[in-house]
């Protein structure tokens, strides 16, 4: 279970231990009845025989709970259009205790989910709108291949633009000679099926969501041209603080929520001055090198940082047997004292031999000699929890780490 600030200093920001939202405006209600869907369940099933595979089919016919171990990545989008009120709602149902908001900004200075300044065009529809014409880069239909540059952002439109438009699967194919083939090149392991008009939603917006489902939330303040960040906010902190103000406003207590971003800046701007919410920020650790000095780790626990947060290869390697063990990163972490976050499970498609041997399979790479089949996500998972000792971990279908988290009686 994440570590929780303590009730004292949350009484002493002025905070109370509860903020659960009643007749929000979306209409929805904690969620009690959990469904982790068929995945988890074909993914045991697909498990070589061993201690592991038998541990877990004896929760098959067993409730599954809420959990803050499994973090709802972007919501649930191995189905559903990312960071819409659709892919977070099933991401809930699923037993996600935590889901995320990337945060990113419009060009009139409202905070809204995506997860990229710049992602609009492979995100939604824009470029089947007339606000394709207001995109940073426009494609050139004079072109053969209009789309190769094409560059959407949401600091190209104001909020009210934003809301007109549809979410669907991230995809894009810049290759493509029309807009169809463009717009119609969702990966193989996802599906369209869902992919009606995912609704968008601004931060505020799905703080209140959160709120009505009683969740805790992880934001995540995404980079962004420096240019514009100062026009809109005047600097970075202005955009950090804006995203806690904005938790502030819905009266969500620092206990609820960790605020991340994979700039220290942002970090240590939200630990030096809003103390109560930085007890629980999150450093996202983008090196993508398991060789990171134990120093380094002892540095970022003295300067206040509790919880670090580097994606799953970073944490797992391979023993002389050829089994899955935890990296000299997790290790040095753990020692400096710092709490682990990591990301992202079931992002990266299949486990299988056509995606592994090449090195296409982002998540994987450090453990590709281990792994055989589908089965050893549930492997990976289970030495990141019980080896690194992980409090928390994104999913892009989050009823896996779920079935997991309930099956071992993690909270």
């Amino acid at each position: 279970m994440l570590k929780k600030i303590t009730l004292t200093t949350l009484a002493l920001a002025g905070f109370s231990s509860v903020a659960a939202a009643e007749d929000g405006p979306f209409g929805y209600q904690p969620v009690h009845n959990v469904q982790v869907g068929p995945r988890p369940y074909y993914l045991v099933d697909k498990m070589s025989n061993g201690p592991l595979k038998r541990r877990l089919e004896t929760c098959k016919d067993a409730p599954k709970h809420v959990t803050d171990f499994s973090i709802g990545h972007r919501g649930a989008p191995l189905q559903f259009p990312e960071h819409t009120l659709e892919s977070y709602v099933a991401a809930a149902r699923m037993g996600s205790g935590i889901l995320e908001c990337d945060v990113t900004f419009t060009a009139d200075g409202e905070l809204v989910c995506r997860h990229a300044e710049c992602d609009l065009h492979t995100t939604t529809d824009i470029l089947a709108t007339p606000l394709a014409s207001k995109c940073s880069v426009p494609p050139d239909y004079t072109s053969a291949e209009p789309f190769r540059n094409v560059r959407c952002c949401t600091s190209d439109i104001d909020y009210s633009d934003f809301k007109t438009l549809c979410a669907k699967m991230d995809a894009g194919n810049r290759s493509a000679a029309t807009l169809d083939e463009y717009l119609n090149s969702t990966a193989q392991w996802r599906t369209d099926l869902y992919s009606t008009c995912g609704t968008l939603l601004s931060h505020r917006e799905a703080v209140q969501l959160f709120g009505e489902l009683n969740v805790g939330q992880t934001p995540e303040l995404k980079g962004g041209d420096a240019t514009r960040i100062a026009a809109v906010f005047g600097s970075q902190a202005n955009y950090a603080q804006a995203l806690i103000d904005d938790l502030k406003a819905e009266g969500v207590p620092p206990w609820r929520a960790w605020p991340q971003s994979f700039n220290p800046d942002d970090v240590f701007y939200w630990i030096n001055n809003e103390p109560a919410y930085g007890q629980q920020a999150v450093f996202l650790d983008g090196r993508y090198t398991q060789e990171i000095s134990a120093r380094e780790f002892r540095d970022l626990k003295a300067a206040g940082l509790n919880i670090i947060a580097p994606p799953m290869q970073i944490l797992l390697t391979t023993n002389s047997r050829g089994r899955i063990v935890q990296s000299k990163y997790a290790r040095r972490a753990k020692r400096a004292g710092l709490d682990i976050i990591s990301w992202t499970t079931e992002r990266s498609g299949r486990v299988n031999e056509e995606i592994i041997p090449g090195g296409g399979n982002f998540y994987y790479d450090t453990t590709v000699s281990a792994l055989r089949n589908d089965g050893d996500i549930l492997t990976q998972i289970h030495v990141l929890a019980r080896q690194v000792g992980i409090i928390g971990l994104f999913s892009d279908w989050p009823g896996t780490t779920s079935y997991y988290a309930s099956c071992m009686e993690l909270e």
